[in-house]
């Protein structure tokens, strides 16, 4: 075995992605010895192509901005989209919201953002190995070790002071420990593809994610560098049960089935495969405990439906970050160390929750309702103010803006109020099958 294997790191990373390679660097930075163990190859393919106005400051910490720039689109909005409601789009300028200093954000080919992070940790010092999966780890002792096998099967043992698990959707330690339970709130699916010749909008709008609500669930459109479009849809999982054919056809079917993807995909063609998940929204009853943390899709994951998931991985890694280096540095004492460990899953929480209100209820008839009754041309203060926290939600600035606090809790009360009085007038269901009958 190379001695490169048996060397003992202050810190082990499991998983190379966004969260990794943010929390590898950042503890780099900080002085400490690192390694990240990857199990594929950089590049591959990975969902999740937009980014949040947020995630800039991230990007520019990490010092990989220009370079995302360089592979990016830039997002200036969120488009919503509907059947049902007058008028049939809105747009959600991220520079309306309250921090007006993140105006845009960027849509990337997660191949080659993933590729940027990866080896920008490598820059600064960080020891990383791919093709390296990882089989076990052992949390018992002082030193936390790690068995896995690289790409041509032989095996090996790393060792480290602090574990960080940021293998995403592998979830390792949470299916190590048990922890890993199910959203009952949340259980959806998703097919999705890459497509060329897929109309997009004109200007300033042309990089904007487009989303679309249909009977089954939503649609979503992100436009990618050299003419590539990111489609697919969120449904319910009885939906995805009626699928008798492949699932190039049946996401085909299903985009055809509105009116203006179909109209906007007319010369489209598929660049690459058809890629399906199901039941993906989980969360783990562990974040944390002596000598190990779970960050990003590790730990939670809930849904892409307003590109959240990149932003609270890195998140999560930069105040991860800092733990880690207070942890290892400080001699301080159990109950300091637990109010410390307290403290960043409260703000992990936090951001989760904020985005959780919106996601569990975007396919309810009362919250279609309100996104899509925004007045661009109205002056109304209170109607601004409504909007633009909502917006700043969006971009990823929820947490501690006390700006937002006061005209968030009027647009839930709003919702509630909607629900209730409309609850049956409101039924997509029935809209859907009116709008059906009126265009047949």
């Amino acid at each position: 075995m190379d001695d490169v294997y048996k060397k003992n790191y202050d810190v082990l990373v499991i998983g190379g992605g966004p969260a990794g390679t943010t929390i590898a660097s950042l503890l780099a930075q900080k002085g400490h010895d690192v390694c990240v163990l990857e199990k594929s190859f950089h590049p591959r393919f990975h969902i999740g192509e937009s980014l949040l106005p947020m995630n800039l400051p991230i990007l520019e910490k990490l010092g990989v901005l220009e370079q995302v720039d360089a592979i990016g689109v830039k997002k200036y909005a969120a488009e919503f989209n509907s059947l049902v409601t007058d008028p049939a789009q809105d747009v959600f300028y991220f520079s309306k919201a309250t921090n007006k200093n993140h105006p845009y954000a960027y849509q990337v080919r997660r191949s080659e953002f993933d590729q940027i992070l990866f080896t920008n940790c490598q820059k600064v010092g960080v020891t990383t190995f791919e093709g390296m999966t990882v089989l076990q780890a052992d949390l018992s002792g002082c030193l936390k070790k790690i068995q896995g096998h690289d790409e041509n099967g032989n095996e090996h043992e790393f060792t480290g002071r602090f574990l960080v698990d940021a293998s995403g959707r592998d979830t390792f330690l949470a299916r190590q420990l048990n922890s890993k339970r199910k959203n009952t709130q949340h259980q959806m699916s998703a097919i999705y593809g890459h497509f060329r010749n897929v109309k997009r909008r004109t200007g300033k709008d042309e990089g904007n994610i487009s989303i679309y609500w249909f009977e089954h669930g939503w649609v979503w459109m992100i436009p990618l560098q050299e003419g590539v479009m990111s489609v697919g849809f969120v449904c319910w999982p009885s939906y995805l049960k009626t699928r008798n054919s492949s699932l190039e056809l049946f996401l085909l079917q299903t985009l055809n089935s509105v009116p203006e993807i179909n109209e906007r995909m007319l010369e489209a063609c598929l660049d690459g495969h058809v890629h399906a998940t199901g039941n993906y929204s989980y969360c783990s009853d562990v974040m944390s405990g002596d000598g190990f943390l779970l960050i990003g899709d590790a730990y939670a994951f809930v849904d892409p439906v307003f590109s959240s998931g990149v932003y609270l991985a890195m998140q999560s890694a930069v105040r991860g970050a800092d733990l880690v280096d207070q942890l290892l540095n400080q001699a301080s004492s159990t109950k300091q160390e637990g109010k410390l460990i307290a403290q960043f899953k409260a703000s992990v929480e936090q951001e989760i929750k904020a985005f959780c209100w919106f996601i569990y209820r975007f396919n309810s008839p009362a919250l279609h309702k309100l996104l899509m009754s925004s007045d661009e041309a109205s002056q109304h203060p209170v109607k601004q103010k409504l909007k633009a926290a909502v917006i700043s939600v969006l971009a990823g600035d929820a947490y501690k803006n006390k700006q937002i606090r006061f005209p968030l809790w009027i647009f839930k009360l709003l919702y509630r109020i909607n629900y209730c009085i409309n609850f049956k007038e409101n039924s997509w269901y029935t809209k859907f099958k009116k709008l059906q009958s009126s265009d047949g």
